[in-house]
């Protein structure tokens, strides 16, 4: 995806992964997530997330859907992340995929 390596390329972007990197305990990340989005936006990915563990629990996207209020598209479209992605949901649930990769791997 080209949108996908120019994000790759991004000096911002790049920045920004360092800083996550760079940070020891929740609660520092609590802090940067805090200063670097908004509220909504810390909502969508704390419901993306929960979904992607309850994916991974092998719920229905109709129970996820009501349990989260994440629509069922977005929904399909984490389990295919998921299954497809680069492992970032593996990671943050505390498993290692299997097919990790990094950032420039699909440049």
């Amino acid at each position: 995806m080209k949108l996908e390596r120019d994000l790759t390329k991004n000096p911002g972007f790049k920045k920004l992964c360092k800083g996550f990197a760079s940070l020891n305990d929740e609660k520092s990340v609590a802090a940067l997530l805090r200063d670097v989005c908004t509220i909504n936006e810390l909502i969508e990915m704390s419901g993306r997330i929960e979904a992607a563990s309850l994916i991974k629990q092998g719920l229905s996207y109709r129970v996820i859907n009501k349990k989260t209020g994440v629509s069922t598209t977005t929904i399909t479209r984490i389990a295919n992340w998921m299954n497809h992605g680069m492992g970032g949901y593996e990671l943050a649930l505390g498993h290692h995929h299997h097919n990790s990769k990094s950032l420039t791997a699909r440049s």
